[in-house]
């Protein structure tokens, strides 16, 4: 339903919350650290096609990277609903991914049928080992391979010389396992590519790299994107449509990473997803640190897609605690989502 438009329903009442749940270990990247996911559940009371349902939907914050806090979010989906077309990205994801899973319940049929793709979908997603002490991130490594994890995503861009020190453990830790390194636009295009020649020294099975510099640093994105054979991933620097042409003009990337906290919902997420496709990118589908509720509603935008090329939807594993249940049945790295379970699938758990 590529034609699929939200004012096709009624947005009767929505009721937003905090949602707090502790990290089991803090997640570090260059840019900061949280302990603890700072989201806002939101709770939608829809209207369509002469039924009502509700749906559930995660905003999810990264300060560090979102710009929105929990308590952004919060205020704007606590105020009338006319002023809700001027919420920003991750409210805005929020909401809309509610008034889907709403949508999708009513038509009786799994959010990613009603974006456009009704098949079964299993989906195979890294696991992102944090910025830390490099015995630490190595160990870390070690647990998540044991667990069956082919795929690491690699956080990076404290500093060079001990970035370096935490892949090589992390290399010899993990043998087997592909390296995503993501510096989170921390490193300037000649430290990106003195990080990929050492790799390349080390013999590191890397992946790709993952926003290497600056977001709106693009002439270093396209030096490294030029000097590297590894795939470059752009995440902070695309979140619109307009960005993404940037992006291709530029030829400051081979791919980008989706989120829909920072796209600002499914459908947007969707729109960028085709987009890249047609330019020839790659596609990564990622997340802003959210629950198990979060993690469906991006795997269901990555099987509307056909799949993508990278699947980075592991943070429900991060988590101390599991609000949520249903959604998705997982077997170590591969997500696998119910073929006929209406809307998302996800509830609170009792």
């Amino acid at each position: 339903m590529h034609g699929l438009k939200l004012d096709e329903a009624r947005i009767e009442g929505v009721r937003a919350r905090p949602l707090s749940v502790p990290l089991l270990e803090p997640f570090v990247i260059s840019s900061g650290s949280v302990e603890a996911t700072r989201a806002v559940e939101v709770e939608a009371h829809v209207s369509w096609r002469g039924q009502r349902a509700i749906g559930l939907g995660e905003a999810a914050c990264l300060p560090p990277v979102t710009g929105e806090d929990q308590d952004d979010v919060l205020r704007a989906l606590s105020g009338p609903l006319a002023d809700r077309q001027f919420l920003g990205p991750v409210a805005r994801a929020g909401l809309e991914t509610a008034a889907l899973d709403a949508m999708a319940r009513i038509a009786g049929v799994p959010l990613r049928a009603l974006l456009g793709e009704a098949a079964t979908c299993t989906l195979e997603t890294d696991v992102t080992v944090a910025i830390a002490e490099p015995s630490k991130m190595a160990d870390l490594a070690r647990t998540w391979a044991a667990r069956g994890f082919r795929a690491l995503k690699v956080k990076v861009g404290k500093d060079l010389d001990t970035d370096v020190l935490a892949l090589e453990a992390i290399g010899r830790a993990a043998p087997g396992a592909r390296l995503r390194v993501d510096a989170n636009a921390a490193y300037s295009a000649g430290g990106a590519i003195a990080l990929a020649r050492a790799c390349e020294r080390l013999r590191l099975d890397v992946e790709c790299w993952e926003q290497p510099c600056a977001a709106g640093d693009l002439d270093g994105m396209a030096r490294v994107t030029a000097e590297l054979r590894t795939p470059v991933v752009a995440d902070e620097s695309v979140k619109t449509l307009e960005d993404l042409d940037a992006v291709v003009v530029r030829r400051a990337a081979d791919g980008v990473n989706l989120k829909l906290g920072k796209a600002g919902g499914p459908l947007a997420c969707l729109a960028l997803g085709r987009a890249a496709r047609e330019a020839g990118l790659l596609v990564m589908m990622g997340g802003m640190v959210e629950t198990r509720l979060g993690m469906t509603a991006a795997a269901h935008v990555a099987c509307a897609l056909g799949g993508v090329d990278f699947v980075d939807l592991d943070t429900a594993l991060l988590l101390a605690d599991d609000p949520y249940v249903g959604g998705y049945v997982a077997d170590g790295a591969r997500y696998a989502l119910p073929p006929d379970a209406p809307g998302l699938d996800v509830r609170r758990r009792p």
